[in-house]
């Protein structure tokens, strides 16, 4: 058997296939233009399913492997007709007119859970140097300092490189249906400090947020110290600083000791050394900057077998790189999930609005949460 020849065949083949998959596209298009006279949907999903059940009995030993190709034939002839139809016309319209849009605002004022020295605080500044910060307590109450127009902009925490993703605020940037304005990476690192005459002898309980205790547990762990938790890292340190005595030790940032008056017994306690919490910044209205670079959506997906599978291979398709996924239980609709996606991308180029407006028209739940720029 000659190894040549039979690659010499698999290329005559592949040529072929080539071949019937442009005649193919072809036809797609024409199915568009008919869909566009007599105002059809793109999406048969009943068709769809007999034709893969078809594909697949017809191939046998292959079935599954070949429902795979069909479907993305499938899903690469949609695209193409949503492109011509120019689905998701209002979601179009709305990123047309959010394109080079940026906040007017001088010194923005930042709703930012948690006292002086948190590090939602140091990310507010880093990003925008005059900025005027607006304390909270909770993380809803920065949405609502947005909401009411207390504050132009919030600035809430969304995942750290060790703890994971803060679920709770994704689920209140779908409740409110706010748009991320801009993102940037924070590098955290984490001091034990204690009011004057505390030591390791002395100290028994540290304070901080529960995504902070989680950073440091190992450290924590082997300290033997009983952990509590509290709203913010900041806020920890002004508990140890007005409680007094020396039995309890707060972990937050060096400038949370300062403001605090505490003395810093340890530094970067962290588990990771390279700890980065990323924050992003929230607004009620939508703005895309000529140097966005970051996209980020929600969505539920059918119940049909490889949905997701088929949803992320558009994105490959599109040649658009995924950054991060998550999933989250859909309340009260069993197991049932919502997905948060984010990729890199501008929303200037054409071909990447097409994608969006077309799982726009066929998901059953769709959500824009922004294109931005992430430093």
């Amino acid at each position: 058997m000659d190894l040549n020849k039979l690659r010499e065949d698999i290329d005559e083949i592949d040529n072929q296939i080539l071949e019937l998959f442009l005649k193919r596209m072809d036809c797609a298009v024409r199915v568009a233009r008919y869909k566009i006279e007599h105002q059809l949907p793109v999406l048969n999903e009943q068709r769809e399913l007999e034709i893969l059940h078809t594909v697949s009995e017809k191939a046998g030993q292959y079935g599954g492997s070949a429902k795979v190709v069909f479907s993305s034939l499938m899903d690469v002839s949609r695209e193409v007709q949503h492109r011509l139809l120019q689905d998701g016309r209002e979601l179009r319209e709305q990123i047309s007119a959010a394109l080079g849009r940026t906040p007017d605002i001088k010194s923005p004022v930042i709703a930012c859970q948690g006292v002086a020295g948190a590090y939602s605080h140091k990310a507010a500044v880093a990003m925008y140097p005059n900025a005027r910060l607006q304390s909270v307590k909770r993380w809803e109450d920065v949405f609502e300092a947005v909401e009411s127009g207390q504050a132009d902009l919030g600035v809430v925490p969304v995942e750290n490189s060790y703890a994971g993703s803060v679920t709770e605020v994704y689920d209140l940037i779908l409740k409110h249906k706010f748009f991320i304005e801009s993102a940037i990476g924070l590098h955290v690192s984490h001091c034990l400090m204690a009011n004057e005459g505390a030591d390791f002898d002395t100290i028994n309980k540290v304070i901080s947020h529960p995504q902070a205790l989680s950073q440091c547990k190992e450290y924590i762990k082997e300290k033997r110290f009983i952990p509590e938790p509290c709203l913010n890292t900041a806020l920890a340190a002004k508990i140890v600083s007005e409680r007094g005595g020396t039995n309890i030790a707060a972990i937050a940032s060096e400038d949370a000791a300062d403001i605090h008056h505490l003395n810093v017994l340890d530094r970067d306690i962290q588990t990771s050394k390279q700890n980065c919490t990323r924050f992003v910044f929230i607004s009620k209205q939508l703005f895309i900057e000529d140097d966005a670079n970051r996209i980020s959506l929600a969505f539920s997906l059918p119940h049909i077998t490889g949905s997701l599978h088929r949803t992320l291979a558009r994105f490959s398709i599109a040649g658009l790189n995924l950054t991060k996924i998550e999933s989250r239980p859909l309340p009260e609709q069993g197991f049932e999930y919502l997905f948060y996606l984010d990729f890199s991308g501008n929303l200037r180029d054409d071909a990447t609005v097409d994608l969006l407006c077309s799982l726009c028209t066929e998901l059953p739940s769709f959500t824009f949460l922004g294109n931005y720029k992430e430093i």
